[in-house]
């Protein structure tokens, strides 16, 4: 059977696309639509429904899928075991969420540009359930998470970090002077822009915040770092982030600590899939990933 089949399978089952697929594949429409159709025709059966929203996967395309992706690995080894220069290459999809894609990962891109300049890292800023996604359909190699829960079906997690929290506003909030013990009384009446839902540290902070009694805290959800960042360096309110994430502006004076409750740092984890094979690029990054972490 020709690979090339089961690399367009896989990839309309992840995408749910035809459009999609042929764009990770670099290939025409037309030929991820005769790849599948030829592979539908040698199996006997039909792998999807084509519908108006898209692809998607029937039983017999469902029970397909596992042991597409277990011979694409397994070729993978093999041309990974078969010899040539040594030389460590391919390209790597790491799904991570923005903190860590801001302020961490550049490091490692750029050490690995000098000891592995053939390996090409992708990054995708993700938070936990989309990362845990993109690892059991295959279109990530290696996700980070900023979690403390290790219980995910298929993905297995190791721990590289800890991420320190700081609780942050602007200079003329009220809540910013020094000599003030802020309590969860305090901060359970006050405006909040925090991560959007399914960050663990943003969704245990609304948690204590709305377990307060009598608590009517403002929250106001973003996808992006900055944006929160930047709403309460204007003086709207507070949040709480990754301490590498706000050092610059507490530096210059934009922001400055809250004095109050404490939070805990939170883990970095290192996420792969329990079944999946790692290839050598992933391998790499992976070392690099650890080393830079434990340093």
């Amino acid at each position: 059977m020709d690979t090339r089949l089961l690399h367009s399978f896989t990839a309309l089952a992840r995408t749910g696309s035809f459009t999609a697929a042929a764009s990770e594949l670099h290939l025409a429409q037309s030929t991820v639509t005769v790849h599948i159709r030829t592979l539908e025709q040698e199996l006997g059966t039909r792998l999807f429904d084509r519908l108006p929203t898209g692809a998607l996967l029937t039983e017999s395309g469902r029970r397909l899928l596992g042991r597409a992706e277990d011979v694409l690995d397994a070729v993978a080894r093999l041309r990974a075991d078969g010899g040539g220069d040594g030389t460590v290459a391919g390209r790597v999809s790491v799904g991570t969420p923005e903190s860590l894609c801001a302020t961490r990962l550049p490091q490692v891109i750029a050490a690995l540009r000098v000891s592995h300049p053939e390996v090409d890292v992708q990054l995708d800023a993700a938070g936990t359930a989309k990362c845990l996604e993109g690892l059991r359909s295959g279109r990530l190699d290696l996700a980070l998470l900023l979690e403390e829960d290790t219980d995910f079906p298929d993905v297995t997690t190791e721990p590289l970090a800890h991420e320190p929290l700081a609780l942050v506003c602007a200079p003329g909030h009220p809540l910013a002077a020094p000599a003030r013990d802020v309590t969860w009384a305090d901060l359970a009446v006050e405006s909040f822009f925090l991560l959007e839902q399914g960050c663990s540290y943003s969704d245990e902070l609304e948690r204590r915040l709305l377990a307060v009694p009598g608590a009517r805290p403002r929250l106001t959800r973003f996808g992006s770092v900055d944006a929160a960042r930047s709403c309460v360096a204007a003086g709207l309110g507070l949040t709480l982030l990754p301490f590498t994430t706000v050092e610059e502006q507490l530096g210059r004076g934009r922001l400055v600590r809250v004095g109050g409750p404490g939070f805990a740092a939170v883990p970095v984890r290192l996420a792969r899939h329990r079944r999946r094979w790692t290839a050598p690029a992933a391998q790499v990054v992976t070392q690099e990933l650890v080393r830079h972490f434990a340093g």
